[in-house]
């Protein structure tokens, strides 16, 4: 997962049909400076949390404040447990994972890391653990959720991305420079299996159908791979849009997305487990990478940003990044 400092500037696939109905509906403006990376919606509660850098702003879903969790350096994502009213954030510079209160937003512990570069966040309800999955340390560091005890640490040799849980047990994770998927016991802490994403190239965005026993995740040469979680085939490969950084799935309406740093949101029909076909290429902003998705709503909220020109250039850096312009941070909404 990249926390978002600058822009994508090719746009390569054709706007929305008409048909499909998919447009932003809304855009939430969001003061304050600071890159972002994934942004994560709790349906029940009407509350969006979107990493900013050092904190974590909490969002109802106008777009109003409803708090912040302050002390998350280098924040990448959040993960939920609603049933035992806490909250975990993954931060990659300080190397820690701070656990907070839902209800209260109030800061409990902090959990050291046990590898560099805490990044994707996972609560597994099935073992009750937290999964921080460390991109530098090329390894997971799992604890307790209701006390926040390590209980083990599982090495990768390859960096991790994205994760999901299929709730019976078992995690999957993108592993980003070898392409493959790795399946976790959740309760041995083992590596079960891998299985290569090919033709996939550098996967980040992971999504799971539960129903249908399949994953969707989004690669980095514009393709989505659909994978079995029962035999680690890849059985199908829809196009996508580049940049790709995030997947989402709606159980209800039978969609897969992937939001796109270039600009667009593709929009993919699933005709059956096998069986996907493009529904729409939803404009949205250049830099709206990421999402998160209503369940309920069967809305996406999509963060992006403005960004001025990259300075020249210089011996101290060598490849300058674009400035996020002031005040241009926002929220955006698509729905039908």
């Amino acid at each position: 997962m990249r926390v978002f400092l600058a822009p994508i500037l090719s746009l390569g696939l054709l706007a929305a049909p008409p048909e499909a109905g998919f447009h932003t509906v809304k855009s939430l403006p969001v003061a304050g400076s600071g890159g972002w990376d994934y942004v994560t919606l709790d349906s029940s509660a009407k509350r969006i949390y979107v990493p900013r850098s050092d904190r974590v702003m909490v969002l109802d879903l106008d777009g109003k404040s409803a708090g912040e969790i302050p002390g998350t350096d280098g924040v990448h994502g959040v993960a939920l447990a609603p049933a035992l009213d806490r909250g975990f954030t993954s931060n990659g510079r300080s190397n820690t994972i701070t656990i907070f209160k839902l209800s209260t937003l109030e800061v409990l512990s902090q959990v050291k890391a046990t590898g560099e570069g805490p990044d994707a966040i996972l609560f597994d309800p099935f073992s009750n653990r937290v999964f921080s999955f460390n991109g530098r340390g090329k390894n997971a560091t799992v604890f307790d959720a209701r006390n926040g005890a390590v209980v083990g640490t599982i090495p990768f040799g390859h960096k991790p991305e994205f994760a999901a849980t299929d709730n019976q047990g078992r995690v999957f994770v993108n592993l980003e420079d070898s392409a493959e998927v790795a399946v976790i016991d959740a309760t041995k802490l083992t590596i079960e299996k891998r299985w290569s994403l090919a033709p996939i190239e550098d996967p980040t965005g992971m999504a799971i159908d539960l129903k249908h026993h399949r994953l969707f995740i989004v690669g980095g040469n514009k393709l989505m791979a659909v994978v079995d979680t029962g035999s680690g085939k890849v059985v199908a490969t829809p196009a996508i849009g580049a940049g790709a950084d995030a997947a989402a799935y709606d159980a209800e309406l039978g969609l897969a997305f992937s939001s796109n740093g270039e600009g667009t949101l593709t929009v993919i029909r699933q005709e059956g487990p096998d069986k996907y076909a493009p529904l729409a290429v939803v404009p949205t902003r250049k830099s709206a990478r990421t999402m998160a998705l209503d369940e309920k709503t069967h809305r996406i909220y999509l963060p992006a940003a403005d960004f001025s020109a990259a300075p020249a250039p210089t011996p101290e850096t060598p490849r300058p990044r674009p400035a996020m312009v002031p005040n241009s941070f926002q929220i955006l909404v698509v729905g039908r």
